[in-house]
């Protein structure tokens, strides 16, 4: 029998829509979206604090908030430089003393984290960490050093999260606005109406990682800044045409690179970032030929070195999508995973929006889908207590559900691996790294052989994921895709390995499909080290 690892429940590893939702707020009244949730450990009368940390790819950031009359109160803010980016190597891995300053620097954020409760602290990591191919090995000693779950969040869930902070912290003179946020190795492009984002991009390029590629000696000539320039003209190029013709009233900056222009430009008189204030910076850029030499109004040091890249890029983001001016927001990602975590704007209506579009895009049979949650339901009602399952646990595995059928687009031979395939690739917005490869997971295991050796790798969370892929595999063997769909009373009660599924007396002897179906489930479970009962 092969023994799975235990694990201990954390209920920030899955986050996934509930099955009764509410319908996502109209156009009128968007701004009304309910702000009352309280986080875990709370009562009616204390709000406990919340937590989000940014690990980004130039500075790490941790913002401290309390709930207070629906909105978010500031209680401690504090970042640090640490330039992770500045230590990935061409075979894509961080070098230790890279890693060793994060580690560093989150040992001091822990004060903060510790003391909150699970559940009341968000961190993500970013494009660096998405990047990296070690960047599982910083991780694990991350989360051990802060307390809580890290979470390696995609392009474009990081976009979300960023329009959300700016959303709800910059000043709304208009309905639809252009955001920007320049990190230090990747650039986010979102526009939005209000609170909600319409296009969402994350671009391969960042004020480290395009300093570094385009300027690796340090010297700023009129040829290698248009080099640069066009460089980031050609990645931009794929997006540009859809956020021209989406349109947009103003143009919002949220990045540390974008407050470094700003600032600026704002002590040499201009009111925002405008053609003319860039202009002016790469003039003195070029006279310069080293942004080291650079003598501008506020401008550190530390900043100086990523200033080139910074600067070429916003260039071609002007030129690009022709933004005449832009404004500055302090409201960045840290921000919108603080208002994203109070329910502010709904993270289970984001998954359930996110799993809805994926089975209308992959035809996905609804009301078989459906059936399928009903008898996952059942099922877990009569097994969660005694296998230690949360109700996050819960939601994913009726996520999974929803969608476990999406491979079949492409062929329904091995289409439960075609469904893994997609679901570990795809931009899925609400959903981090983890949550997607775990739901992947679950659709590949939902049939035919069961995936030992990848659970196994899983270390504490394989145990949990085998228990709900058997409760998966035996939901859909209730249910019926055609004819009668409706299957007897039937229970479920399990004890460790042991599964004990039972039918109306007689009822498996006058449907023998059901009993072969049973039959066979036994034989694949067996080998995953489950013992199958059926009668």
């Amino acid at each position: 029998m092969i023994t799975l690892p235990p694990r201990d429940c954390d209920p920030d590893r899955a986050v996934h829509p509930k099955d009764n939702q509410t319908p996502t707020p109209s156009k009128s009244t968007r701004k009304q979206v309910n702000t009352d949730k309280k986080p875990p450990g709370t009562t009616a009368n204390e709000v406990s604090p919340i937590a989000a940390v940014d690990l980004g790819s130039n500075s790490f950031r941790l913002v401290v908030a309390q709930q207070c009359h629906g909105e978010l109160r500031l209680i401690e803010r504090t970042g640090e430089k640490t330039q992770l980016a500045a230590g990935l190597n061409d075979s894509r891995l961080l070098d230790n003393q890279a890693m060793e300053r994060g580690w560093e620097c989150l040992s001091r954020m822990a004060q903060y984290c510790k003391a909150l409760p699970a559940g009341a602290v968000r961190a993500v990591g970013t494009s660096i960490l998405r990047k990296a191919e070690n960047s599982a090995q910083f991780v694990r000693k991350a989360e051990e050093i802060l307390g809580h779950p890290v979470d390696v969040i995609s392009g474009k869930e990081e976009a979300r999260l960023i329009y959300l902070g700016v959303a709800h912290t910059h000043a709304a003179d208009c309905d639809h606005r252009l955001v920007i946020d320049v990190g230090g190795d990747s650039t986010e492009c979102i526009a939005g109406e209000n609170f909600q984002p319409h296009l969402l991009e994350s671009l391969d390029m960042g004020c480290i990682s395009g300093t570094r590629t385009w300027f690796p000696d340090g010297k700023i000539t009129r040829d290698s800044f248009d080099k640069a320039y066009y460089a980031a003209r050609l990645e931009l190029a794929p997006v540009e045409s859809q956020f021209r013709s989406l349109g947009w009233k103003e143009a919002t900056g949220s990045s540390s690179s974008i407050k470094t222009l700003y600032n600026i430009l704002r002590e040499l008189g201009y009111d925002s970032i405008t053609r003319k204030g860039l202009a002016f910076l790469k003039t003195e850029l070029l006279r310069c030929k080293r942004a080291s030499s650079l003598s501008l109004p506020t401008l550190k040091p530390d900043r100086a070195t990523i200033f080139p890249g910074a600067l070429v890029i916003v260039c071609a983001l002007f030129d690009s999508l022709d933004i005449d001016s832009m404004s500055f927001s302090s409201g960045a990602l840290r921000e919108g995973i603080l208002y994203d975590m109070i329910g502010r704007n709904s993270h289970e209506d984001v998954c359930l929006r996110t799993l809805s579009a994926m089975q209308e895009r992959y035809g996905v049979d609804i009301d078989y889908s459906i059936q399928v949650k009903a008898h996952l339901s059942t099922l877990l009602a009569t097994t969660r207590h005694a296998w230690k399952l949360t109700p996050q646990d819960e939601q994913l595995v009726h996520g999974a559900a929803m969608v476990h059928e999406i491979g079949m687009t492409i062929s329904h031979h091995q289409f439960h691996r075609h469904g893994a395939y997609i679901l570990s690739n795809a931009d899925m917005l609400g959903f981090t790294r983890r949550q997607q490869e775990h739901m992947a997971l679950l659709v590949q295991g939902h049939r035919r052989t069961f995936p030992v050796q990848a659970l196994l790798r899983l270390d504490k969370d394989g145990i949990t994921l085998s228990r709900l892929m058997v409760l998966l595999r035996l939901a859909i063997l209730l249910s019926q895709r055609y004819g009668d769909r409706q299957m007897p009373a039937c229970t479920c009660q399990v004890s460790g390995s042991r599964v004990c599924l039972s039918f109306p007396d007689h009822w498996l002897a006058n449907n023998p499909l059901t009993h072969a179906r049973c039959k066979k489930e036994q034989q694949l479970l067996v080998r995953a080290g489950y013992n199958l009962v059926y009668r």
